[in-house]
């Protein structure tokens, strides 16, 4: 029952971002333009001659695609949303994997680019969600292929990686090749992609793809939820990115503080500044991944004995883990049952839950999952509350929901929330202050802040060595290309951050 209407436009030498909510079709779309799918044409009762397929879509940029794929010419390579399912399909080292499909014998030029000669030999059992990421991308590039499809690649990847593949990604468009990107990191899609479709419609009736634009008018008009050039409105109202400003003038209310804190665990040894979290406040944390911050957290928690340094109280906690479970069976509802009981409206309705009820865990997409998850955290009796990268598998508009609701749920309930999350825009948008982690991954890590949402942020991009600047028709966050005359002006005032 689910029609698809027109497809993405993959320009040979570019690389186009697909943006659009999720369950809209872009799988669908993927699998047409692999060949795994020939379109019907909406009567799905003949079976389609490809010629009327190609004259469908005569006189766009399509139908050249079209024609190459008729003839064979395109190889697709795809790199899927969830990573974390690899290791249930492969067993043996990461070296192993890429050897299979090292076609061209550029596997050692590869890991070397995307960061991967340090775990080579491990097995891929045993490596983290960020370097699955990189492995499966790495996988995706040494086949041999002339179409290249990225599913969500940054999930689960700090920032700085996230800098690293979109520069990567990008440098793969060339005469020969074409690649396509699905992202829900605004800031990271805009940065890596030439061009854009937007894709819009009704999750599991139909989904239908816009012409190709300018990636920057292109998200400026999927925010706006207006098509210009269609004459379309697909949303009933436009998002808006304003940072937050805490207009409050109550004295804020100290929930837990720390005087030079440290802890050795292994060959990582992790210390803090000065700092205290207040009551009723989101602090955004921002940091590489492998740097300390799940640590940190355990040290609040009283999980970890301190080695040293001051800490003035425990404090309750609960926890939302990076890596979700995929495997349980148990029904949405029983798994939700405090939610359920003490915020129907607050989280369930909220969050779209109750259609999920009579669904297990296991068969969740990973966007669903995380939204359960999400409310089977902020149920807890807690005072603390940790959310390890929950933007990850949402699309742009459930991140702003699932924002917003994070911001009521600290405010109404004055408990305090830690966000540790890579998608700057996400952070930007529900942060009072921010903490900063720096030093290096997986040997030291030094906790700075909680600092304004200014400083903070000015602290980290100078770490990063990019500056942002405000769009000035949507207001959202943008990165300045390396040394253009903003960059530059921004760096000299010492004005890394837009404000």
């Amino acid at each position: 029952m689910f029609e698809l209407y027109s497809l993405p436009t993959p320009l040979f030498g570019k690389v186009t971002g697909i943006l659009g909510k999720n369950g809209i079709g872009k799988s669908t779309a993927m699998k047409v333009m692999a060949n795994l799918l020939i379109p019907n044409l909406g009567d799905w009762k003949k079976e389609t001659d490809f010629k009327d397929v190609i004259n469908y879509f005569k006189g766009t940029e399509t139908q050249k695609f079209m024609e190459k794929l008729g003839k064979n010419e395109i190889n697709l390579s795809y790199k899927p949303q969830q990573v974390d399912l690899i290791p249930k399909q492969f067993s043996g080292t990461v070296r192993d994997l890429l050897k299979k499909v090292d076609v061209k014998d550029r596997m050692n030029l590869i890991a070397e680019k995307l960061q991967l000669t340090d775990f080579l030999d491990n097995d891929v059992s045993k490596i983290s969600g960020g370097e699955l990421q990189r492995v499966a991308i790495a996988a995706a590039v040494l086949k041999d292929a002339n179409l290249f499809l990225f599913d969500e690649p940054t999930s689960y990847l700090d920032i700085k990686q996230r800098i690293n593949i979109s520069k990567f990604i990008a440098s793969l468009a060339n005469e020969q090749t074409s690649t396509l990107v699905i992202e829900h990191d605004l800031i990271i899609l805009d940065y890596m992609t030439d061009l854009l479709n937007i894709m819009y419609g009704h999750e599991g009736a139909f989904g239908i793809v816009s012409g190709v634009k300018t990636t920057r008018e292109g998200i400026n008009s999927f925010l706006e939820g207006f098509l210009k050039e269609e004459n379309v409105r697909f949303r009933s109202r436009a998002i808006r990115f304003e940072t937050f400003k805490d207009i409050s003038t109550a004295i804020p209310i100290p929930l837990i503080s720390w005087k030079n804190l440290s802890k050795t665990l292994g060959n990582f040894n992790f210390k803090t500044e000065e700092g205290t979290l207040h009551k009723g406040e989101v602090v955004g944390i921002l940091g590489e991944n492998g740097i300390g911050k799940t640590t940190f957290i355990k040290m609040l928690a009283g999980v970890h004995k301190l080695d040293a340094g001051e800490l003035d109280a425990e404090v309750s906690v609960a926890y939302k883990p990076q890596y979700l479970d995929t495997e349980s069976q148990i029904l949405v509802v029983e798994y939700l049952h405090e939610a359920i009981a003490k915020y129907s409206v607050q989280l369930i309705n909220y969050l779209d839950l109750e259609k999920l009820f009579t669904q297990k865990l296991c068969d969740l997409s990973g966007g669903e999952l995380q939204r359960v998850s999400i409310a089977k955290c902020l149920a807890e009796d807690a005072q603390l509350f940790l959310l390890d990268e929950p933007s990850a598998y949402l699309d742009i508009e459930q991140r702003l929901i699932v924002s917003k609701l994070i911001k009521n749920v600290a405010n109404e309930r004055e408990i305090t929330i830690l966000i540790v999350d890579h998608d700057l825009m996400f952070l930007d948008n529900l942060s009072h202050r921010l903490a900063v982690f720096t030093g290096v991954p997986a040997k030291e890590g030094l906790l700075r802040g909680p600092f304004s949402l200014e400083e903070g942020m000015n602290l980290f991009l100078q770490e990063l060595g990019i500056t942002l600047r405000r769009d000035v028709t949507s207001h959202r966050p943008r990165i300045n290309k390396p040394n253009s005359v903003k960059d530059r002006e921004q760096k000299e005032k010492g004005n890394w951050y837009y404000n």
